[in-house]
């Protein structure tokens, strides 16, 4: 036995110096000489940007939650625009790789968060870091975000799930500090920067936004801090989008590679058939306001030789589906939305359209504006929506100013309803904002389709946690899960959804 002890020791020594030799130079010898040790932060940027807005239009967020506010009616394709529950694994996945993307840009400009060379690329990238983590939290409520890994070389597979009204303040808070940082003159992304071609100013009024956005989405639940990150945003130096020259927007190339194009272009060239057309909710609102927009949104249909806007009920049941004779409802328009021709149009990440109803809404409450302003800002908006691409439209018909757009003899709730249905409207195409705005605000007031789905009937509130998260991350899971009202179920609010 001793022999054999002594024989076991030999071979571990043997093996441990033969190791320590091997390895000694173990870094280099396997460094392949073509390997990329670092990444430029304006690819990242770039990449980052357009990813990032993109996925707000893509074709699963248009059929699942642009049919859940009815501007889309996608059909048996797309179950969950029927209310049947399934989780969200792209979309966690796209969002939780976009924000390693901006930890690598970190990691790129260590050492350099005081200089000109990084100060301000690194705010550029923790303000859109707050904005990919708003529209995470926005969707599901809870998420990892504190405990996520900061670095590559120390990866968390396991962080804990952090409330969502714990993260809302951390978020103001680190868009105030990223705020500060920005500095005009400093080295920045140029044309790598989609938004803003390095433009570090234009940088101030879209955090500062963001500021605004943040505060407004949770006035029904911390009404105080909503007030105060409203008003603060409202009266800053930084300013706010003023024009759609300010919008932030990926420009698109229809004629180009599928990734270039606008997603909604995208969406007919690659997609099923089935998912192009558009909600009868959304073409009748537009048809009750006689919106000048609609024939430019829509393709009318011939139906008893007369040309008609006509959309698809939401969430139909299989037998109303088996019935319908697709030729006889609308899908996006061919020479403008769907069109391989026209001009490009930009893919919105966030508009001056946005702002102006913020503000309105704001100064209804008396945050940082006066009452007798909501108006103003109200019309600003709705000219600012209806001058977008692909619209263009340059000024609002009379009739509907006065048919529509009045305030006059209203009560404040009417006022705030008019704002949300006109923003409603204007976020066509940008699922996951509409669906949290109109969570948020509660108009217009959709009417569930025929089918009950998994929710016996009822409109969808959030997505469902990734199905890879419940399985390697389940005790923080099942922690977070266990917080909801109704489970990781469509029916769970998110903490600010109080409407």
């Amino acid at each position: 036995m001793k022999i054999a002890s002594f024989k076991k020791i030999i071979y571990v020594g043997l093996g441990a110096a033969t190791f320590v030799s091997c390895t000694k130079d173990f870094e280099q010898i396997n460094k392949p000489p073509t390997s990329v040790t670092s990444v430029d932060p304006a690819l990242l940027i770039s990449r980052i940007l357009r990813d990032g807005t993109f996925q707000e239009s893509g074709e699963l967020p248009n059929n699942k939650f642009g049919s859940w506010i009815q501007h889309w009616a996608g059909g048996p394709v797309v179950p969950v625009s029927r209310y049947f529950e399934g989780p969200e694994n792209l979309i966690w996945s796209q969002h939780y790789t976009l924000l390693r993307n901006i930890i690598q840009i970190k990691q790129e400009l260590e050492g350099q968060y005081d200089q000109p060379s990084g100060r301000s690329k690194l705010a550029i990238a923790e303000i859109y870091e707050v904005y990919l983590y708003q529209r995470l939290t926005d969707l599901f409520g809870d998420i990892p975000y504190a405990e996520v890994t900061t670095s590559n070389k120390e990866i968390n597979r396991i962080p804990k799930f952090d409330k969502q009204e714990e993260i809302y303040p951390n978020l103001i808070q680190k868009l105030d500090q990223a705020l500060s940082k920005l500095t005009s003159g400093d080295e920045s992304y140029g044309p790598a920067d989609f938004f803003y071609n390095g433009n570090v100013d234009q940088w101030k009024k879209f955090g500062n936004s963001l500021k605004l956005r943040l505060g407004m989405r949770i006035r029904y639940a911390n009404p105080s801090l909503a007030e105060q990150t409203v008003t603060t945003a409202m009266t800053s130096s930084y300013g706010l989008l003023d024009s759609n020259n300010d919008n932030a927007a990926v420009p698109t190339y229809n004629d180009a590679q599928a990734e270039n194009q606008n997603p909604i272009l995208r969406q007919n060239i690659t997609g099923s058939s089935d998912l192009r057309y558009l909600a009868n909710t959304l073409v009748d609102q537009l048809k009750d306001y006689n919106d000048p927009r609609l024939p430019l949104l829509a393709d009318p249909v011939t139906i008893n030789g007369m040309q008609v806007y006509q959309g698809i009920g939401v969430a139909l049941t299989d037998n109303e589906l088996s019935e319908l004779i697709r030729s006889n409802f609308s899908t996006p328009n061919k020479s403008t939305w769907f069109s391989l021709s026209h001009s490009p149009i930009p893919s919105y990440a966030m508009t001056y359209a946005d702002i102006c109803y913020y503000k309105a809404e704001a100064a209804l409450l008396n945050w940082g504006a006066s009452e007798n302003e909501a108006h103003t800002f109200f019309m600003d908006g709705v000219e600012a929506s209806f001058a977008l691409a692909p619209y263009n439209i340059t000024s609002i018909p009379p009739s509907y100013e006065e048919d529509v757009l009045s305030f006059a003899n209203l009560s404040v709730e009417q006022k705030l309803e008019k704002i949300a249905i006109q923003k409603w409207i204007q976020l066509f195409g940008r699922n996951m904002e509409a669906f949290a705005e109109w969570r948020r605000m509660g108009y217009p007031e959709l009417t569930p389709g025929p089918n009950p789905g998994s929710t016996n009937g009822r409109i969808p509130r959030r997505g469902i946690y990734s199905s890879e998260e419940a399985e390697l991350n389940k005790t923080n899971y099942e922690e977070a899960v266990d917080r909801m009202s109704n489970g990781d179920s469509f029916l769970s609010k998110v903490w600010w959804d109080k409407n």
